[in-house]
């Protein structure tokens, strides 16, 4: 009778929230620009607001006028006074959090999370799942066992401020009506080494009635491989009444087919995009591509196309200004005190009416050695085109330019490591190649110029993208391999490793 009471309440209030979002989507130009004069006029006596002069700033020009595009090293020197205990430095007071993200050039990174800021995190997850409940007409889920796959919830402190990784922070801020069905226990949640943390997970859920799974699609997999290695059987068997997964961090599809072979049978898919700067976007249609941005959740957000991105006259556009299948570099203001910030993601936009995004790659991660600039998004579909035509199934890959090859042109090196290898490595190969060309013109001119030879795959032993994930520090939680990069830094470890 309980279980009937909070599917039945949990159905009310997700038809409810659903119906209030109407208006957000329908006023998204308006509320954007509202939002951005509130936050400066907040922020007007701080040290950064007082540096910029926000109480000339009234409209977006102004602001972006003002204040430039800034990166974390950027804002360095203002997170390092506000982490010896200063206050009003880039928002009133001090932050209640800081969400601690590993970084490249610039080691730990501590992104300032409000007391603002915070609230909106929670919602943004909430309004999802709600999504969710109002389209299936079902809420049968919140009846059993959730786990979220998720970094420790032991935070330090750092002169008042609670400090640690975005997933252990959010985990002190699971809803009541949650906490009786969560797992994993406290104990398990507060184990660092990732492996040591699946196997205890995997112990205290094995033998309870699962019916929903949070965690991005790597390490979903090494959990779900676990329970299949220990029980014999497919997640779905093992779990009869599991309803959803929950993800984000990465781009799903090219995990998709390794996730359903695991699965067994269908599961319904959220995807989610999240980090420690804010909650961006979600799949508020589970049977729709895209993701609908968040426009009233505290970030105002611009966005630089791409091939202009890094250049010191780059454009500064707005909701009203961008385009259909286009890539931008995403850039945000929070009320949590980053302004114009550089996240290093890249998206477009599939719809205006919502605004609906695809996120397409890292401003970071991307294969231009040779003026072809392709990008995650471009790879990513690549491949999923080509596993689809065969029998194959990949564990994870890499793509690594070859500049200087002992003979011959040079050529793009695919680095795979294969669940189930195709049974003519040859054809995939050459398939593989078209499916790029297709998507990135530049890369076609390329090989058809004879600049670049045909992309070469080398094959990967099993478990080389783990091991190569824990030699760097990086097995777990929230963190993921570069699906490509522009030197062979990540292509040489991997090169150790080929059959």
């Amino acid at each position: 009778m309980l279980n009937f009471i909070k599917r039945k309440i949990a159905l009310i209030w997700a038809k409810r929230h659903v119906k209030e979002t109407e208006s957000f989507k329908k006023n998204a130009l308006e509320d954007q620009e509202k939002l951005l004069v509130s936050l400066v006029k907040t922020a007007g006596k701080t040290l950064f607001g007082r540096e910029r002069n926000f109480e000339e700033i009234t409209d977006i020009l102004t602001f972006q006028t003002q204040v430039p595009v800034a990166d974390y090293e950027d804002l360095k020197p203002y997170i390092e006074k506000i982490k010896r205990g200063q206050s009003n430095i880039l928002w009133p007071e001090t932050p209640e959090y800081f969400a601690k993200t590993s970084g490249t050039t610039s080691g730990s990174k501590y992104i300032p999370i409000s007391k603002e800021g915070m609230p909106f995190q929670i919602a943004a997850a909430q309004s999802a799942i709600f999504h969710y409940i109002a389209q299936k007409n079902n809420a049968d889920f919140v009846s059993g066992k959730m786990i979220f796959l998720q970094g420790s919830p032991q935070l330090e402190e750092m002169n008042g401020i609670k400090t640690g990784r975005l997933s252990g922070i959010v985990a002190h801020h699971i809803p009541n009506y949650l906490q009786k069905n969560r797992l994993p226990s406290l104990k398990t949640n507060l184990i660092e080494d990732w492996e040591t943390k699946v196997h205890e997970i995997v112990k205290e859920t094995e033998k309870e009635n699962m019916t929903l799974i949070s965690g991005i699609p790597p390490w979903l997999i090494m959990y779900f491989e676990k329970l299949i290695e220990r029980n014999g059987k497919k997640i779905t068997d093992l779990f009869p009444n599991l309803q959803l997964i929950i993800t984000g961090g990465v781009n799903y599809e090219p995990y998709r087919e390794k996730m359903n072979e695991l699965l067994g049978k269908k599961v319904d898919i959220i995807q989610t995009f999240p980090a420690s700067e804010g909650f961006f976007a979600f799949q508020d249609d589970f049977q729709k591509e895209g993701l609908l941005l968040l426009t009233n959740h505290g970030i105002f957000y611009e966005f630089i196309p791409l091939d202009e991105y890094g250049k010191p006259d780059a454009k500064r556009l707005t909701l009203k200004e961008v385009e259909l299948n286009k890539d931008y570099a995403l850039i945000l203001t929070t009320n949590s005190g980053l302004w114009a910030y550089s996240i290093g993601d890249v998206i477009r936009f599939i719809s205006k009416d919502p605004y609906r995004i695809l996120v397409s790659g890292r401003t970071k991660h991307f294969t231009s050695a040779f003026g072809e600039h392709v990008i995650a998004f471009e790879v990513e579909e690549a491949m999923k085109a080509t596993v689809e035509k065969y029998p194959a199934q990949i564990t994870e890959f890499h793509l690594a330019p070859q500049v200087n090859p002992n003979a011959g042109l040079p050529y793009h090196e695919w680095f795979i490591e294969f669940e189930k290898e195709p049974e003519n490595i040859e054809d995939f190969r050459k398939n593989l190649d078209e499916e790029l060309r297709k998507r990135n013109t530049y890369y076609d001119d390329l090989i058809a110029g004879n600049v670049l030879q045909p992309l070469i795959i080398t094959k990967l032993k099993k478990n080389t993208f783990h091991d190569y994930a824990k030699s760097q520090g990086k097995l777990g939680g929230q963190n993921k391999i570069p699906r490509l990069a522009n030197d062979r830094k990540i292509g040489d470890f991997l090169e150790k490793f080929k059959m």
